[in-house]
């Protein structure tokens, strides 16, 4: 891990975000890339009217000063941090500055002062989600110490789902995480029996590994919903994370149909990250 991006806000939020990166970065020998959305109309940018670019400089110049006193912390001395700021809030450019700079991870924090879904459906945090091609870390709290021992990694063991699995191991790998996987099953039409469990199981690790020595950390619990089941599973294991499959754009997988990623997210204490299917 040698890049990490930030997007800022200046909300307490976007600190939890910058305070985590800072944590990763330093264990990483990593660089941040601190990025502020400047939202700025399209008229006020591309206006020849000499008092319209005045307007535009006064904001750009005034936003680079916020940022700059932001970026004033005391947990970022020891820490590369390289400040970026885009003119237009398209939360696209997120995942256009992250490849643009080989970036491995992106970490945002959560705005949802409530902990209700508008946290996450509809919210920055999730365009971010849903354009990144690479991670994205989602941290709801100051974390004063980041240590992703124990990984809890909700899974269907569908084919679509090892892309992001790989890529999850592959990071985990690098932070000498220890990753358990878990599938959730559900009453009523969505009820497996176990033996259908196992063979998706070993289907996907045959596709994925070329081997079924993982299947020692792949764990079955019945609950009454996906959320609860995952929840519940990585506080028993005393995960210190949550990693989450998506769909990028179209979505978060369907093993989380309707709204079930989108509550994981809003109602985990524990940080969350997603990996693109």
């Amino acid at each position: 891990m040698k890049t990490i991006i930030v997007p800022i806000d200046f909300s307490e939020h976007s600190e939890y975000a910058l305070r985590t990166a800072a944590n990763l970065a330093r264990r990483n020998d990593a660089e941040v890339l601190a990025l502020h959305m400047l939202e700025m109309s399209d008229i006020m940018l591309s206006a020849s009217d000499g008092l319209q670019n005045e307007k535009a400089m006064y904001f750009l110049q005034l936003a680079e000063q916020k940022f700059e006193e932001f970026l004033k912390r005391d947990y970022l001395k020891d820490v590369k941090v390289k400040p970026i700021i885009k003119h237009f809030k398209v939360f696209s450019e997120v995942n256009d500055v992250a490849m643009k700079n080989h970036a491995d991870l992106i970490v945002m924090g959560s705005h949802g002062a409530t902990g209700l879904k508008e946290f996450f459906v509809g919210s920055n945090t999730e365009r971010v989600v849903r354009s990144s091609d690479i991670p994205v870390l989602v941290v709801k709290n100051s974390l004063t110490d980041i240590n992703f021992d124990v990984v809890a990694f909700a899974c269907d063991f569908s084919e679509e789902a090892i892309e992001s699995y790989l890529k999850a191991t592959s990071l985990f790998k690098k932070m000498k995480s220890k990753v358990y996987l878990v599938y959730v099953n559900l009453p009523n039409e969505r009820f497996k029996s176990s033996i259908e469990i196992e063979k998706s199981v070993v289907n996907f690790f045959t596709k994925a590994e070329r081997n079924l020595d993982k299947m020692e950390d792949v764990h079955y619990v019945s609950d009454y919903t996906i959320e609860d089941g995952v929840l519940n599973f990585a506080n028993k294991i005393g995960a210190d994370i949550i990693a989450v499959p998506t769909h990028g754009k179209k979505g978060l997988a369907h093993f989380f149909e309707g709204s079930v990623g989108e509550d994981i997210a809003n109602h985990a204490s524990l940080p969350v990250i997603t990996f693109k299917m």
